[in-house]
């Protein structure tokens, strides 16, 4: 007799799984009539639209008497077909199971706020006529109206009577996936397009009729019903048996380390390859976003197919989030692939430093990626990896020297202390966090802060760059203390001004000359003292200071200092924005952007650059944005008598700021805050509200005004269409690095940002939404086009500038 391995049923001690995957079909629309005659009808989902909110239910029946609780799938939002893709684990153990078992399956629809109503079912067996267990893919027709009955005399049946070419086929083609049938390549690629034809061209089938494709697990051997063992064996427990080969009905083992999902299997997992169709599910699962959250059955396919992926950059993050970190075997093995992973990009890094990853290891393999990345492409992500270090395993409660178990603070450390340019930032940014009001991140932060100074005193030139930041937070505390001299002033704006002049030549404040420093804002600009009578109060309710520095040059360097201002939001999307910048110059589109610098200095306080310029108020109230550059920089040569390269850089500015703070969901814009330089760089300031916030109703998502298109010259020139181009060219070009651009929002989690903090859960979410990653490039662009178009033709935001504008008159 032939051998013939196999496992039974009684054995099989994992609960009964099945995967919902999807339901086809489409249902005629009712008849407005029959609407009208029962107007019930239209609350009905399906009765409205093709693809409607549903969920399905699955229940457990034998002897038509249910065996556990039904379970059901959880929320899915249609849009163009109904894909659950979900595992459902029934409460009951295949070694439990009668032969009569069966599955009853419905899918519910719903007529209002807790109405369900069932929109069809179907009953299908857990066994085969020959007592084999079902596994893989099954096509289930669907009863509709129905509710899946669980009947031994089913009228719900999953299989009806067919003579079909393409339910043959159907057939055929699940013997070929289950390995029933010889694979020939060439032969099975010319078969599987005659199928897409014949399918096609099929007429015979009931448009009406629904199927509902639902998946069983696959196992290595087959598994035959059996309701008792054979003495021989002892009932032992099948994972701690070999793989033998009986004629008789015997356990069988998971040949590799045993897991939750029975559906996992394979002893070879090692040289395992995907077949076309498994490429194609793996290549979909690489290409999800960082915030996709991956499903059983998905993460089941990633640790299947890992040997496999290590050639693939893009699966290391999805695979460590498949792995069941709380199963130290799993975890091991894990581990054991990181060095044998393809060299991972630097966002895939930052994802591994966010707070979904807390394996030491894990997080130790980021940080060596990072270490080759440069100084200036580390500056970029220093402020995300500073708030990282909240998500480390760092012992506060213990020594000062408990931080140097971190490899993130290890490196943060190292690179601070050879770069200074680094080290400016890295100090700056942690005497933010240690006044954090949250004092397990407090004790973190001054740790490392601590850490950071021992560290500098083993350098050679130590000492003195302590001496420098220690020089840098004098000068910083001494603009501070004569702002809330002028803060606590009485008097008019004038006699503030007049104050603030006086302070800053008065010697004892050393501020008009002292030793050179380099500016906390921008280290590479070394300040010598500041120009006291240029210096200026604003008009605002915090009164913020204007003050001309004097560089080692003899230059000015115009500063805002604030005081009684969080400015870490306004850094953060300065931060973005720069980042974009480099982005965009990488693929050689230079957008003229202007992202003048901010450094929040403390949760208080905070020095923004001054960068000459006139809001599209002021411009407004005089001759406009095409004569106010026509006069700056004349040309009678060219169009509107502006210089080319002039009308280049507003253009190309104006699109770069409407894609960016697009995408940032900058709110509260209004022609007080867009400003314009006497060159044409067009620019925003002032950001109190991101992620979609808008204090004014019914904002547009985008700023875009009849004043900045008027600027180009109208929507009829060419150099509007060329506006145009340029936003559709950014936007494209930056979806491409979203993955970079969330990761650094999830870092910023618990970073105190206000409009973060208000919802942190959602804040990634909000701009994943903004880039439209489920579109194509084509519908990108038209998504793009329709924003522009939006923003042009809206009244409602033409009516509130004028009523900001208004108010602003009414203030002066």
């Amino acid at each position: 007799m032939e051998p013939f391995t196999f496992a039974s049923s009684g054995s099989l001690e994992r609960n009964v799984e099945v995967r919902i995957d999807s339901l086809e079909g489409q249902r005629s629309s009712l008849a407005y009539t029959t609407l009208m005659a029962d107007p019930s009808l239209k609350h009905v989902g399906s009765n409205t639209t093709p693809y409607s909110d549903m969920y399905v239910t699955a229940q457990l029946f034998a002897d038509s008497k249910p065996l556990a609780v039904p379970v059901q799938t959880s929320y899915k939002a249609f849009k163009n077909q109904r894909l659950w893709s979900e595992w459902l684990t029934v409460p009951a153990k295949y070694c439990d199971l009668p032969l009569s078992s069966q599955l009853a399956i419905t899918l519910w629809d719903l007529a209002g706020p807790g109405r369900p109503v069932p929109f069809g079912g179907t009953t299908v067996t857990l066994f085969e006529k020959d007592n084999n267990l079902k596994k893989g893919r099954q096509k289930c027709k669907v009863w509709l109206g129905v509710e899946a009955d669980g009947l031994s005399d089913t009228t719900t049946p999953s299989t009806v009577e067919s003579h079909s070419e393409m339910d043959r086929l159907e057939r055929l083609f699940k013997k070929h996936e289950l390995k029933e049938l010889p694979r020939i390549d060439w032969l099975d690629n010319l078969a599987f397009r005659q199928i897409e034809r014949i399918n096609k061209e099929a007429t015979t089938e009931d448009k009406n009729d629904h199927y509902l494709f639902i998946d069983f697990p696959r196992f290595d051997f087959p598994i035959v019903f059996a309701d008792f063992e054979y003495s021989d064996h002892n009932h032992r427990d099948p994972s701690n048996l070999s793989p033998t080969t009986f004629t008789m009905i015997v356990p069988v083992y998971d040949p590799e380390n045993p897991r939750d999902n029975p559906a996992e299997n394979g002893p070879l997992d090692r040289d395992l390859k995907p077949n076309a169709k498994i490429r194609d599910e793996l290549n979909e699962i690489l290409n999800y976003s960082p915030t996709h959250d991956l499903v059983g059955a998905e993460k089941d396919l990633l640790w299947k197919f890992r040997f496999y992926l290590t050639r693939d950059k893009r699966g290391l993050t999805k695979f460590l989030k498949s792995v069941a970190w709380g199963d130290p075997a799993e975890s091991k093995q894990a581990v054991q692939l990181l060095p044998k992973w393809t060299e991972i990009d630097v966002d895939d890094a930052l994802e591994l430093l966010g707070p979904g990853f807390d394996n030491p290891a894990v997080r130790a393999y980021a940080v060596d990626r990072l270490r080759k990345a440069g100084d200036n492409d580390l500056q970029l992500y220093l402020l995300q990896l500073v708030q990282a270090l909240k998500f480390e395993k760092i012992r506060t409660e213990t020594g000062p020297d408990a931080a140097a178990d971190s490899s993130l603070v290890n490196f943060l450390i190292s690179r601070a202390c050879t770069n200074e340019t680094l080290g400016n930032f890295f100090y700056w940014y942690l005497m933010v966090e240690t006044e954090d009001t949250n004092q397990k991140y407090k004790r973190l932060f001054s740790k490392v802060a601590y850490q950071f100074q021992v560290a500098l005193t083993r350098m050679p030139d130590g000492d003195k760059k302590r001496a420098t930041l220690k020089r840098q937070a004098e000068f910083v505390f001494g603009i501070g203390e004569i702002s809330k001299e002028i803060q606590s002033n009485k008097g008019d704006r004038l006699k503030k001004v007049e104050h603030l002049k006086r302070a800053l030549s008065d010697p004892k404040n050393e501020l008009l000359s002292f030793e050179s420093v380099p500016l906390p804002l921008d280290p590479s600009v070394t300040v010598v003292g500041c120009f006291p009578e240029s210096s200026n109060v604003f008009k605002s309710s915090l009164f913020p200071l204007l003050i001309h520095l004097k560089t080692d040059k003899g230059e000015r360097y115009p500063i805002i200092f604030k005081s009684g201002d969080d400015l870490r939001q306004d850094q953060l999307v300065i931060q973005i924005v720069t980042l974009m910048d480099n982005l965009l110059r990488k693929e050689n589109l230079d957008l003229k952007l202007t992202p003048y610098r901010i450094l929040a200095t403390s949760a208080f306080t905070g020095v923004v650059q001054f960068v000459d310029s006139l809001s599209l108020a002021s411009i407004e109230r005089g001759a406009g944005i095409l004569p106010y550059l026509k006069s700056n920089n004349p040309d009678p040569t060219q169009e509107y008598g502006v210089r080319a390269e002039v009308m280049d850089t507003y253009v190309k500015s104006c699109a770069g700021y409407c894609v960016i703070t697009y995408i940032l969901g900058v709110g509260d814009r209004h022609l007080d805050n867009l400003l314009l330089t006497p060159d044409g760089h067009f620019f925003h300031a002032d950001f109190g509200f991101i992620l979609g916030r808008d204090p004014k109703p019914f904002a547009p998502a985008m700023k875009l005004c009849k004043e900045m298109v008027d600027g180009m010259g109208g929507a009829n020139s060419r150099h509007y269409i060329e506006f145009k181009n340029y936003c559709y060219t950014a936007y494209t070009t930056l979806r491409k690095s979203s993955n970079l651009i969330l990761n650094l929002f999830a870092l910023m989690v618990d970073a105190n940002i206000p409009d973060i903090r208000l919802e942190p859960d959602k804040a990634v979410l909000k701009v994943k939404d903004r880039f439209c990653l489920e579109m194509t490039e084509e519908d990108a662009i038209k998504h793009f086009r329709i924003l522009i178009d939006n923003s042009m033709n809206s009244v409602l935001p033409v009516l509130i500038d004028r009523i900001h504008v208004l108010a602003q008159i009414w203030r002066t």
